[in-house]
């Protein structure tokens, strides 16, 4: 699986620096006139510690977490990846026990069999490396590695193929988040970026063209017609026009696709036509 894991064994590096977005936010003047200091906003605001119990391990622990309601939504890209002002609120979807090494998107963590935590216990819990302390908030390589640890807890349990291709989308997104905060001047680290953000697409595109086939819905929290729009989308950034008109004309025409979800489904099969010329 080319290099996807590689980053694991440095997880809780130390030395990176934080992608932190400001907002300032301006307090009312005191009664005595004086000048209110203005509070800035930083991106540990949004998140908290939220207690967790291992179902691996059975100890517990803190995960961060983003507040719920707190971060604004300001829109979100074609393939439903949403962006918030002041946060990246994907770099802490995936939970990790720094007991015993088991990861997992926040939506999964807690679904666990005796077999599965068994395989875990045998394939990571021995290997693994109790990391340091955490910082207040995570850098996007720390949100990366998270994430391939998860993504690898999720093969070796046999998780279903969807959680594990929504593993891999969510991971393309954190590269194309790293990609949008690299600074001017970076063009080598947003071609590595780009390389990475493609090869997790291609892994999303095929799991969930699998799921696809063999899951009832909803999967990974998608009904039929949000699942096949986004594996439209999925496949026409990975150049598979043709299959990706056929879905997206799928939800157009579809009886159960709100009114928002078939107007993007024809923004991107207009878009495909005007590319290819169809």
């Amino acid at each position: 699986m080319s290099d996807i894991f590689s980053g694991l064994e440095s997880m809780g590096l130390g030395g990176l620096d934080d992608v932190k977005i400001y907002e300032e936010e301006k307090k009312e003047t005191p009664k005595d006139g004086a000048n209110a200091a203005e509070h800035v906003v930083t991106e540990s605001d949004y998140i908290f510690d939220k207690k967790i119990q291992c179902p691996v391990c059975d100890k517990e622990f803190k995960s961060k977490t983003v507040k719920t309601g707190k971060p604004r939504l300001i829109g979100s890209d074609s393939d439903l990846r949403p962006k918030y002002s002041g946060i990246d609120s994907i770099k802490y979807d995936a939970i990790v026990c720094p007991n015993c090494g088991y990861a997992a998107l926040s939506r999964y963590f807690g679904y666990m069999t005796t077999a599965q935590a068994n395989l875990i216990k045998e394939n990571v819990s021995t290997k693994f490396k109790k990391q340091p302390e955490e910082n207040d908030t995570y850098t996007y390589d720390e949100a990366i590695n998270r994430h391939k640890l998860a993504l690898f807890n999720s093969v070796v349990k046999k998780a279903k193929i969807s959680e594990r291709a929504y593993t891999c989308l969510k991971l393309a997104w954190l590269y194309r988040g790293k990609k949008e905060n690299l600074p001017a001047g970076s063009e080598d680290a947003q071609k590595e970026c780009e390389k990475n953000e493609m090869e997790m697409l291609t892994n999303a595109f095929d799991g969930l063209s699998t799921a696809r086939s063999k899951e009832d819905f909803p999967i990974c929290g998608m009904d039929e017609s949000t699942f096949d729009y986004l594996l439209a989308d999925l496949a026409a950034r990975l150049g598979n026009y043709d299959f990706a008109v056929k879905m997206s004309s799928a939800v157009i025409v579809s009886r159960t696709a709100n009114t928002k979800l078939k107007e993007k489904a024809r923004d991107l099969r207009d878009r495909i036509k005007n590319k290819v010329g169809k």
